[in-house]
């Protein structure tokens, strides 16, 4: 059933357009603490620029899900000279969230995956929000899109939105890249698959895991969506069918790509997909970084952010 679509009732602080900053990864194939990794000349991190590039989108707010054992050093070292220029919170994504009756399979050591952490977000937000990756540099046009759409469909509680990136500006040279591969009809997203080993051929790129192909211009899904608070309705009862095929396998990931799908699939929202020309860097490897630092060098160089971000 679809939330009602007349503005409900928020709470003060919510009203404000707030970003969701996943950041509780593990980066098993960057072999660290990605989200802490300095790539700017002040010693910026990738989610500066991000939050740098939301604030410059009319975002008031930033919900940052991290792990408990990581939010002391994140609140020091980042979220401290962050919240000097915009409201922030933090979410710590433990494990027995959502779980209720549903024992923790002893063998689990890595967070259940996008969709959880999105989840364990549902008491800390309470309006239209926009969700990103921590180690992902989305481009400041992203951002744009995100926020105008918010802006204008407040009130609509089951239209959703994707960023869409061409998949050939989305991949790395040092190895597999997770991406939701999307159908999209008319503007609007028929459907996502999440694939989670793509490698580029040329212009075609493969996704190990299904044995698939898909040209270059294939418009993927970098985990950066509109949206509204009836999706968390949807996180919890996918959750519980997920743990009840799934739970038991210790590197079973809950993806939010998917989690859209089924609702698209079953008439519960509907998702806009806001074409973006940027194109995508971030650290999925260790080897990624040398080019991180190099594009932020040339962005600041051309004038698109200062030397010292935050001044």
């Amino acid at each position: 059933m679809i939330a009602s679509r007349s503005a409900p009732c928020y709470k003060l602080w919510a009203m404000k357009n707030t970003l969701v900053v996943l950041a509780a990864g593990m980066g098993s194939r960057y072999g660290g603490l990605k989200q802490m990794d300095p790539v700017g000349p002040s010693g910026e991190f990738i989610l500066d620029y991000s939050v740098y590039d939301a604030i410059q989108a009319g975002f008031e707010r930033v919900v940052f899900v991290v792990r408990k054992d990581i939010e002391e050093t994140f609140r020091e070292v980042l979220g401290n000279r962050i919240g000097q220029h915009i409201e922030t919170a933090y979410v710590c994504q433990e494990m027995t969230v959502g779980l209720n009756d549903y024992p923790l399979p002893p063998e689990r050591q890595k967070p259940w995956g996008t969709a959880h952490a999105t989840l364990v977000c549902r008491d800390a937000v309470d309006a239209p929000f926009a969700v990103i990756n921590a180690d992902d540099f989305y481009g400041r046009q992203t951002f744009g899109v995100l926020g105008t759409f918010l802006d204008e469909t407040a009130a609509d509680a089951s239209r959703y939105a994707m960023a869409g990136f061409t998949l050939r500006n989305t991949v790395t040279a040092h190895g597999t890249v997770a991406r939701g591969v999307c159908d999209v009809v008319d503007g609007q997203l028929a459907g996502v698959v999440e694939h989670t080993a793509i490698s580029a051929d040329g212009d075609r790129f493969c996704s190990e895991e299904r044995g698939e192909s898909f040209p270059g211009d294939t418009i993927v899904s970098m985990n950066t969506w509109a949206l509204k608070p009836s999706v968390f309705t949807a996180l919890e009862k996918q959750f519980a069918e997920f743990l009840a095929t799934s739970g038991q396998e210790p590197k079973a990931e809950f993806f939010l790509p998917s989690v859209v799908d089924t609702m698209i699939k079953q008439g519960e929202a509907t998702v806009d997909v806001l074409p973006t020309p940027c194109t995508w860097f971030g650290t999925t490897y260790a080897e990624d970084k040398a080019r991180v630092v190099e594009e932020i060098a040339r962005l600041v160089d051309n004038g698109r952010y200062p030397r010292s971000l935050w001044g």
